[in-house]
């Protein structure tokens, strides 16, 4: 991992590292020898991590890297000869999927930090996280088409991410793009120098994880519950929710540490 990290007191991983670094929860896939490629026992890891980090007072934002070469290069098809029917089929993808339902279900923040290449689930990993650095160099692609497959899953957060015409090139031609064509059309927000993705990534998680945990927690369930509401119903709850943001001990001595002029530090939000 690129920085020094504590290793969490919860469970151990197989095939993720988890720690953190502060108020930054830290994940790392941790199969290099496979590029990082989402076996079931990765995808589970990871699942678990993410619920396990979202649970902790202590982590206030999630960044997840890949260690090795690349970040992730998609699901690990060497367990396609494990399973024989639909059925089956349907249950080994939905395993895989999982992490990106809990992406957007969390309350915490999450930034991935990619290099090398996401590919494939790998890129689906990178559209599913809240934000997203990656190095110069980075080659992203929904590459399943290369092996009779279609990148279904990832297409489902790469459409909330691109422009239909964007995301369909990316999907129907299976190519790859590099980082900056990526920054370009809104799959990643920061390029950095090769090797610097990680710290990218971790700047732009403390710089979350400094403001109220109650207001960027809330704001982020918000945010995905009025993504797709009808636009007078999105404004009447973000109303509701706002009111109840009101409320909280973050927003009373908020404003009032800013209306005196000390504005709280990370270290002095209450947290409620």
């Amino acid at each position: 991992m690129g920085s020094e990290t504590d290793p969490l007191e919860g469970g151990a991983y197989d095939t993720v590292d988890v720690g953190h670094d502060g108020y930054v929860g830290r994940i790392t896939l941790d199969r290099p020898e496979a590029m990082n490629t989402f076996s079931t026992g990765l995808a589970v890891d990871l699942d678990d991590a993410l619920h396990e980090l979202d649970e902790r007072d202590d982590v206030r934002a999630v960044v997840i890297d890949g260690a090795g070469d690349a970040f992730s290069a998609g699901i690990d098809v060497s367990e396609h000869g494990d399973y024989d029917t639909k059925a089956e089929y349907e249950e080994w993808v939905a395993r895989m999927e999982d992490p990106f339902h809990t992406l957007t279900e969390m309350h915490t923040p999450v930034v991935a930090a990619a290099h090398g290449h996401a590919a494939a689930n790998g890129l689906g990993l990178v559209a599913a996280c809240d934000l997203a650095v990656a190095a110069e160099g980075t080659m992203f692609g929904a590459t399943a088409p290369k092996v009779g497959l279609f990148c279904m899953g990832p297409s489902v957060p790469l459409m909330k991410t691109l422009t239909r015409k964007r995301c369909l090139e990316m999907v129907l031609t299976g190519e790859l793009i590099d980082a900056e064509t990526a920054l370009e059309w809104g799959v990643i927000n920061r390029v950095t120098p090769e090797g610097d993705h990680v710290d990218g990534a971790v700047e732009l998680a403390e710089t979350m994880a400094s403001k109220s945990p109650a207001a960027v927690q809330m704001g982020k369930q918000a945010y995905y519950e009025m993504e797709d509401m009808p636009y007078h119903e999105a404004l009447e709850y973000s109303n509701e929710q706002f009111a109840g943001l009101c409320t909280t001990a973050d927003a009373n001595e908020g404003i009032e540490a800013f209306l005196s002029g000390e504005p709280l530090s990370a270290d002095e939000w209450p947290g409620e």
